[in-house]
């Protein structure tokens, strides 16, 4: 079984990887973030960056759904392969970050690759404001991510309602991230495992 964890940047997807893979014995698929080689470019110089960026984290989600799809462990995901396109490139294109022409470079090459797996079985997405995304952000401390604007996180967040609402066929749990501290305090964490376990009652029963 496949689980996928979506949500802006600084939601909480990591963190709530980490804890439901060892809450229920779940293997971990965690996005790279840390050793992307174009990560701290890309916001330095946004528009001269975005085309590299992304195809690169394609490349590494398309190799990451392969070895899923390969998998016989239930593997839950810190971001999916259909957030990037979705979400990411096309919040770029229409601010004019990618031109029209690295914009269908990129599309046609995610169409030929999703074309070849499937979605997640389950996608929980973590809904948050943009002010939860901001505390959270500045809380962490990455130096790289300090210089994001706020109209930056707030197209993103637009794409991500649109995409749950509009564009995503899989099954979903919207989960508001909004003044839970899963990490940090129990009752939190019960609330959202309570709900997981009802939607994968739901999707054991319907099989």
């Amino acid at each position: 079984m496949h689980i996928g964890i979506a949500g802006n940047i600084g939601c909480g997807k990591t963190t709530l990887t980490r804890m439901l893979s060892e809450h229920y014995g779940w293997t971990p698929k965690y996005e790279a973030v840390s050793y992307n080689p174009y990560l701290e470019d890309y916001y330095k110089d946004i528009p001269r960056w975005s085309f590299n960026l992304e195809m690169y984290f394609l490349e590494q989600r398309f190799k990451d759904v392969l070895e899923i799809a390969r998998s016989k462990d239930v593997v839950i995901q810190d971001r999916t392969l259909f957030e990037g396109v979705y979400i990411f490139v096309a919040n770029n294109y229409e601010m004019g970050n990618l031109s029209k022409r690295d914009f269908d470079t990129y599309m046609g090459m995610f169409n030929l690759l999703t074309s070849l797996v499937s979605p997640p079985d389950l996608l929980i997405y973590l809904r948050s404001s943009i002010p939860h995304l901001v505390s959270q952000i500045q809380k962490r401390g990455r130096d790289y991510e300090q210089s994001i604007s706020i109209d930056y996180l707030k197209g993103l967040n637009d794409r991500y309602e649109k995409f749950i609402a509009e564009d995503y066929k899989g099954h979903v749990l919207i989960i508001d991230a909004d003044g839970l501290d899963f990490e940090n305090r129990p009752e939190d964490f019960a609330h959202i495992t309570d709900k997981i376990d009802a939607e994968l009652f739901g999707l054991f029963g319907n099989n």
